[in-house]
């Protein structure tokens, strides 16, 4: 792996592959890597909150040895207060890894090039890796096999064309898993975005269906994924985007256009009753929450694979 994890698109197949064996073995064998990160300290600077975000890092940096501080918005004033070249080579003193959440990706790219410790990327308004990579791990745990391969798989996003749904597309052209991405015209996925994972995929199998038909795009799958049609900091669009995105709700029809033991995935926070019915969340096929938990999981292996790395002296 690169020096920081920004976007899955910076990993090969294999490197992606590796993370989610590892994150097998991590979630079967917890003991085996209680004390692989001893005496490391991870910084987590949060612009945006999240309850997921926050637990799974700090309780993961404890499973492994290591402690995580929590620094809120009203911490640093990232940018605005100080500089972020400044925050990077202060923090780059004291800690052994900088985890993110914020708004402009432009931030985190800044970010991790003012600093030699690795940056992982917690979400941009761009993209978000490490709930794509838990999504991915879930969705091979639940129909992969032995495996927990995805090759094969028809994986449909139903929704806003935003940071969840990059990073889905480039998770499922490393995997070589088919996608259908549905949305309203005018919100689809970057277009930059799309070609990048167009050309990860062309030695995988994958795959990618983009339309404006929800039913098309759940025909035959074997996971159907939404999100929140207003993410944070659209909340002045909430209702216009809430008449939108109304046919585009994930609910018991929409469902049964795709197989009939198709798994519901959303990264959560769910509006229930908008983007997704009680029906729907509730029922026996949804994942929602092992997704959740597994967010844990992954990232325990996307920082022992950064902050694990032998260094012979950061400062030098």
């Amino acid at each position: 792996m690169q020096k920081d994890f920004i976007s899955i698109h910076d990993l090969t197949p294999d490197e992606f592959q590796q993370i989610l064996n590892m994150t097998d073995n991590m979630k079967k064998h917890p003991h085996r890597f209680r004390k692989s990160l001893k005496n490391r300290i991870l910084a987590m600077i949060f612009q945006k909150p999240s309850l997921r975000t926050r637990m799974t890092f700090e309780v993961g940096m404890l499973q492994l040895g290591g402690e995580a501080i929590y620094l809120a918005p009203s911490d640093i004033q990232l940018g605005s207060r100080e500089g972020i070249f400044d925050v990077g080579k202060n923090l780059e003193r004291w800690v052994d890894g900088i985890m993110l959440r914020t708004f402009a990706h432009r931030i985190i790219l800044d970010l991790a090039a003012s600093t030699r410790i690795p940056v992982i990327n917690a979400l941009t308004d761009l993209l978000h890796p490490c709930q794509a990579m838990a999504d991915f791990y879930t969705l091979g745990e639940k129909k992969g096999g032995r495996t927990r391969l995805t090759f094969g798989l028809t994986f449909a996003y139903v929704g806003d064309g935003n940071n969840v749904c990059h990073s889905l597309m480039f998770a499922a052209a490393k995997s070589g898993t088919k996608m259908a991405v549905a949305t309203p015209a005018g919100y689809e996925p970057n277009p930059e975005i799309v070609q990048q994972a167009l050309e990860d995929g062309n030695a995988t199998g994958f795959s990618l269906k983009l339309t404006a038909d929800p039913a098309e795009a759940a025909s035959g799958a074997d996971a159907v994924y939404t999100d929140v049609w207003a993410s944070m900091g659209q909340e002045a669009e909430k209702e216009k985007r809430a008449r939108i995105f109304a046919p585009y709700q994930v609910n018991a029809k929409l469902m049964s256009h795709a197989k009939s033991d198709a798994l519901f995935m959303h990264c959560l926070p769910a509006h229930r009753g908008d983007e997704v019915t009680d029906e729907v969340i509730d029922s026996p096929n949804s994942v929602v929450y092992d997704e959740a938990e597994n967010r844990l999981h992954v990232q325990k292996v996307i920082m022992l694979l950064l902050m694990g790395k032998k260094e012979k002296n950061k400062h030098e």
